[in-house]
């Protein structure tokens, strides 16, 4: 099945599934992929407040423009989440959020020692706090990341070699302060500006990247359950670990596929779609305690006290006691820092925010980043792991937001008014041309699951989560690695290159492209990958957010001296969000 994509003035078909099809109504359209452009009503991009911010050249005018754009909404930002929508995605990211950062943090708590369960999940109630309460785009998920533990881990690696090392949590203090102090700067002078460069090119490579790391780390959670020696103590616990992260795939793809299927009724299919993983994950759990499972003791998550940090320190780390040669080496690591998550998380909140959503509120890149400084000073402070822009999380957030249906008239262009007829029900052909017409923009669904991570701080649910086996936890990687995947671009271009001739669409846009260049443009997409991947295998991981960021002028610089023409270029790339969201930044270039 396809769908229509609006991109570049193209009408370009993707196919495939994944996480964020399964948000529908009923699960029937094809993967949203950020190429696919779903224009918002005539009221939404002419909302006040939301001209071109970029004309400004003055200190904080960013920074200023987005609250003055996003103050008039701020009542209807907690009014709005009187609709039910406001469940399922509470639900949904809770469990994409809390468990993931969790696993993402099982190497560096067992490697460092500094950091525990507790850390993690305080981590992302505070991100969750600070910018539903405050943050201007409240439907942008914070959390714990891959990246950022392979940070702080290889910045603990450098430490542990030198003799007279500091204490770590001060010196990681110094780190997140010097990147703190590097927020606010680059938020007051209008850095964010930068993101108008940000193309699908860029956004398509970081997304292929975290979803391999998603599957990377799946394996590394079931390989170190299993003991030093073969046959050794352990081992049949770690087998069963494995069985229960396959179950954990398999049930979540097939309760995804239920639920774009026509079996059932519809209603029947919405659930699925909305609560699909969070039953798989609790089923595969309790395959662990079913009959000769439980005897194989398999490995669960460790988790400390009730509101403990890490072996039993205090919460608040004096990191001002730190001697100042150390608080000068501690300045490159807080701009590498910087440099990751002005990427990252900017990245996330433009996915966040991506053309396929029909939004309606304006958006916020320059207070944000500046709020984003706040937390990470914050994060050093109480000695947790730093939260950023969480990917996939954040798009799959705003997914399970959105309000499918019908609109009035068949025309899918700028004059659609976007009111919507009730479904039908029994006319699949009727739903399965349902559209996004909304999305509950709202701020209490991020708020709940910050509140839900404090709950789980508590005695009684740290105990609950200390029963889900470590492999569930990988299956959960492998499914959210392979949903990400199945809807990236570098996947659809590669299907699209080994696909049978014979059965491509006679308007897919890729027939105007010549093959050679699909090819040469997925080539380069998959060396900066692998040159991404291969560094943060190394001790000069530190340096992985320089290669990151240097997407954006490879996009701008040299591939356009590349042999394709403006036509391919616009065909394979385009920009990350709409017109409407880029006006933040000066608009798209």
């Amino acid at each position: 099945m396809s769908s229509s994509v609006e991109h570049a003035g193209i009408n370009h078909p993707t196919e495939g599934g994944g996480l964020l099809s399964t948000l529908s109504v009923d699960g029937l359209s094809d993967c949203v992929s950020p190429s696919e452009t779903i224009l918002p009503s005539d009221g939404a991009r002419s909302r006040p407040g939301t001209h071109n911010h970029a004309k400004s050249l003055k200190i904080g005018a960013g920074i200023w423009n987005d609250i003055r754009s996003r103050v008039p909404y701020y009542a209807s930002d907690w009014t709005d989440a009187w609709n039910y929508r406001v469940v399922p995605a509470t639900t949904l990211i809770f469990f994409a959020n809390v468990l993931p950062g969790i696993a993402f943090s099982l190497d560096l708590i067992e490697t460092t020692g500094r950091y525990g369960v507790a850390e993690v999940l305080l981590s992302s109630a505070m991100a969750a706090g600070v910018f539903s309460t405050f943050g201007g785009q409240p439907l942008c998920i914070l959390g714990v990341t891959g990246p950022i533990t392979v940070l702080n881990k290889t910045i603990y690696e450098i430490l542990r070699k030198i003799p007279d090392a500091p204490d770590y949590l001060q010196f990681m203090g110094w780190v997140y302060l010097w990147g703190a102090i590097f927020h606010w700067v680059s938020a007051v002078l209008n850095w964010c500006n930068f993101l108008r460069y940000v193309t699908l090119f860029s956004c398509d490579t970081f997304g292929f990247y975290v979803s391999w790391v998603y599957l990377q780390y799946g394996v590394q959670v079931i390989t170190r359950q299993f003991p030093v020696s073969r046959s050794g103590p352990g081992e049949e616990g770690a087998l069963v670990g494995i069985i229960c992260a396959l179950l954990m795939v398999v049930a979540g793809f097939s309760l995804q596929a239920l639920s774009r299927s026509f079996y059932f009724h519809r209603q029947v299919r919405r659930f699925f779609a909305d609560y699909g993983m969070p039953i798989a994950l609790v089923a595969s759990s309790g395959v662990a305690y079913w009959g000769r499972f439980n005897s194989a003791y398999p490995t669960t998550l460790p988790v400390g006290g009730a509101f403990n940090a890490a072996g039993g320190r205090p919460w608040l780390v004096e990191f001002w006691l730190l001697d100042g040669k150390w608080v000068g080496m501690a300045l490159p690591f807080g701009l590498a820092l910087w440099i990751l998550f002005f990427f990252d998380h900017n990245v996330s909140s433009l996915m966040a925010q991506g053309s396929e959503f029909p939004l309606r509120k304006p958006p916020s890149f320059h207070y944000d980043f500046f709020l984003l400084g706040i937390t990470t000073c914050i994060a050093g402070l109480l000695g947790l792991p730093a939260p950023n822009g969480l990917i996939p999380q954040a798009p799959i957030h705003t997914a399970s937001l959105v309000v499918w249906g019908q609109p009035t008239n068949n025309k899918r262009d700028e004059e659609n008014d976007g009111e919507v007829q009730k479904s039908r029900e029994g006319d699949d052909s009727y739903r399965s041309s349902e559209m996004p017409v909304s999305v509950v923009e709202q701020r209490v669904s991020n708020l709940l699951q910050g509140g839900l991570c404090l709950v789980l701080l508590t005695g009684p649910f740290l105990h609950v989560l200390s029963l889900i086996p470590r492999g569930v936890l990988a299956g959960l990687f492998w499914y959210m690695g392979l949903d990400a995947l199945n809807c990236n671009g570098i996947t659809m271009k590669i299907c699209y290159l080994i696909r049978d001739s014979a059965t491509v669409l006679p308007n897919d846009p890729f027939k105007r492209v010549r093959r050679s260049r699909i090819w040469l443009f997925v080539v380069i997409q998959l060396f900066a990958f692998g040159a991404t991947m291969a560094i943060t295998q190394t001790v000069a991981a530190v340096g992985f957010p320089i290669i990151i960021s240097l997407l954006i002028p490879l996009r701008k610089t040299i591939i356009p001296r590349l042999p394709f023409t403006e036509e391919e270029l616009a065909i394979l790339d385009g920009p990350a969000a709409s017109p409407f969201t880029m006006e933040s930044v000066g608009g798209t270039l």
